[in-house]
């Protein structure tokens, strides 16, 4: 009896496919938007027809690939399929000969010295073959992984280069989670490839002889692999179909195992009593992916016994037919012989050669997915070349730049105007979602306005060579990407094609007080900073920001863009931070800083204060703190931030100077 999905007892219901605690957890039916689901209607749809018209292009990608990464290996794997297929066909000749001479009438001697040359042909021909299958799973095994690294690195290097336009669409993402399986699906389609032109000359090997020995066994093999072809073709659909919800079960469980041991749930686990609910429900998604099991199962013997009595009625057909053609002298007793061989041969080669076109065609959606990424990467690609910048950039400046993401309704910036003269700090303030972020995008060149011009020194960055662009900016994000390598690389990688050495790193941690959080490693600059690997250490929110700016002043770009720099720092060390910027504003360094700390802006030599997408003040921090202006929104928030400070937000509590208690309220006001 089902029960209500609020309680999360798992339905024993078979009328619903889908699970009380699939309802529960998920919110229903377990369908996760990934590419490759995206295949399901299309494989559906698959015929023999459909997969005989398709599998030329599909063998022709895969050669394509395979000759890219060792075209020896490739040479190597199709002569010996080709020699593998043409050996069998000899083989079926070669005994219908030995045959005839073991059945000829006269003496047993005389038929078995005059079949001795048949005996060592057939002899030969099966150490042959069984080289030639050596030598083939040989060179199939090198050439497998070098396909697919060919593949793999063609894709990502495409992937690296596109426009975070391309990045930060789903519809791109989508494609990439699909294709990315198209590298692993090339390299199966190789051993898929090579059974299906082995079973392809086989086939034919066995057809030809049938039909010399008698047109009438051609058909009646065909009927007899006809059954066995259907059921192939119709279990690979169920099993597809299966897979599909089998897989999201899998997941599924396999998430709930994990926060069963998460570290970071243990907490709640323990507390809230959290693990019984999970482990219910655990059994719930397993019992339903048992049921999914099961019935795959029965239905298997269902179309397997249908196939089997089918292909059990035309054999007996054919059989009856090679007798009655025996009976009416009409073939010889060799021949039949030799027609049984054919016939379980070519029957044989007819299934296989229905699953591994099967085979073929599931892995060939995928690889047809990494054509299509590929193309559209290099579509989506960030153009190479442009025009030169000035060795030295004066300034750079924005002149009514518009920028609208994808899908938005609402310009997230809007004719915005501002300069960044050389060896300044300008400061970027707002509140969330102002455009702060958006405008560093655009200032590093990630993204390109809709209107107006970024001028760097004149030139814009619309027909700037972007590579440039890039090589002059240093950024240290607020989440910027911490490295799953040792403390050596994740600072070095603000010039990766730079010598990672003690004098090229050492300066920038000093900088950046990297040093402290080094020293204190076991293994200093090689230190693994990612749990989960042997050696590997894990470090604070705060260790980490220092490491991101050494990483930006490892870079030397000559503008440093730094987004929130201090927020997972102490104090004392947020000072530190904040000298160390104006500083190198002092020697020369142009420095872009975002920060919600406004107290941290006052030596900037200019801030721009924006909202909605607008530059609504900008100015010095005395100007914009002039009373005599009036209060804007830059002195607005500076004096909100400030009384956090100086009023105090505890009731009864005085302030510093001891001069009253204030009331409730004040704190907000």
């Amino acid at each position: 009896m089902s029960r209500s999905p609020v309680d999360g007892t798992p339905s024993d219901s078979h009328d619903s496919h889908v699970s009380a605690s699939e309802t529960l957890l998920f919110g229903g039916e377990l369908a996760y938007d990934t590419g490759w689901s995206q295949h399901h209607d299309s494989w559906l749809k698959l015929s023999l027809k459909t997969m005989a018209l398709s599998l030329p292009r599909q063998v022709a990608v895969a050669i394509r690939l395979a000759h890219q990464a060792d075209r020896r290996a490739l040479y190597t794997v199709a002569a010996s399929e080709v020699g593998r297929g043409l050996g069998q066909a000899a083989s079926l000749v070669t005994v219908n000969a030995l045959l005839m001479e073991l059945l000829a009438p006269g003496a047993i001697e005389d038929r078995l010295r005059s079949a001795l040359p048949s005996m060592v042909v057939v002899g030969l021909l099966a150490v042959v073959g069984a080289v030639l299958a050596s030598v083939s799973a040989a060179a199939t095994g090198i050439l497998e992984p070098k396909t697919q690294r060919v593949a793999t690195e063609r894709y990502l290097a495409l992937v690296a280069r596109v426009e975070m336009e391309a990045v930060e669409d789903d519809a791109f993402h989508r494609l990439m989670d699909s294709a990315q399986y198209g590298a692993d699906s090339a390299r199966r389609m190789l051993v898929y490839c090579a059974a299906v032109v082995t079973a392809a000359i086989s086939l034919v090997a066995a057809g030809g002889v049938l039909a010399v020995l008698h047109w009438a066994l051609l058909p009646l093999l065909a009927a007899m692999a006809a059954p066995r072809a259907w059921s192939a073709l119709s279990m690979a659909r169920h099993r597809y179909v299966s897979w599909h919800r089998f897989v999201q079960h899998v997941r599924a469980s396999q998430l709930i195992s994990r926060l069963l041991i998460d570290q970071q749930a243990a907490g709640e686990v323990r507390v809230h009593d959290v693990g019984p609910f999970l482990l219910k429900h655990f059994r719930g998604m397993a019992q339903t992916s048992e049921r999914e099991q099961t019935r795959l199962a029965k239905m298997g013997v269902r179309i397997t016994l249908g196939a089997d009595a089918a292909a059990g009625l035309a054999t007996l057909t054919t059989y009856g037919v090679l007798g009655l053609l025996l009976w009416q002298g009409q073939m010889a007793l060799a021949v039949a012989g030799t027609a049984v061989l054919a016939i379980r041969t070519g029957s044989a080669s007819i299934t296989d050669l229905v699953v591994r076109v099967t085979d073929v065609q599931g892995e060939a959606l995928f690889v047809a997915d990494l054509e299509t990424l590929c193309d559209e990467a290099a579509r989506r690609a960030i153009p190479t070349g442009g025009r030169d910048l000035p060795e030295t950039v004066e300034e750079i400046r924005f002149e009514k730049v518009t920028f609208t993401y994808p899908g938005a309704e609402v310009p997230s910036l809007h004719e915005v105007d501002l300069v960044i003269p050389r060896g300044r700090t300008v400061a970027l303030v707002g509140r969330n979602g102002s455009g702060k972020s958006t405008l560093v995008k655009l200032l590093c060149g990630l993204r390109l306005p809709d209107s107006g011009r970024i001028l760097w020194g004149g030139v814009g960055t619309a027909e700037a060579d972007r590579a440039q662009v890039f090589d002059r900016v240093a950024m240290v994000a607020q989440d910027f990407y911490r490295w799953p390598f040792t403390a050596r690389v994740n600072i070095g990688a603000g010039r990766p094609a730079a010598p990672m050495d003690d004098a090229a790193i050492g300066p920038a941690a000093v900088y950046a007080g990297a040093d402290e959080v080094v020293g204190g490693l076991p293994r200093g600059l090689d230190t693994l900073l990612a749990r989960g690997y042997k050696g590997g250490q894990e470090i604070s929110g705060g260790q980490w920001q220092k490491v991101g700016l050494a990483r930006a002043r490892h870079r030397q770009g000559q503008v440093l863009i730094v987004d929130e720099p201090t927020s997972a720092l102490d104090p004392a060390a947020e000072q530190r931070v904040f000298d160390q910027i104006h500083r190198l504003s002092e020697a020369g360094q142009t420095t872009v800083l975002i920060t919600h700390r406004l107290h941290s802006v006052r030596d900037a030599d200019c801030i721009y204060v924006l909202d909605e997408g607008r530059v609504v003040e900008h100015g010095t921090f005395a100007e914009l703190m002039d009373p005599a202006t009036g209060a804007g929104a830059f002195r607005d928030a500076y004096e909100l931030q400030a009384r956090q400070f100086r009023t105090p937000s505890v009731p009864g509590q005085t302030r510093p100077d001891g001069t009253g208690v204030p009331t409730e309220g004040t704190a907000a006001s």
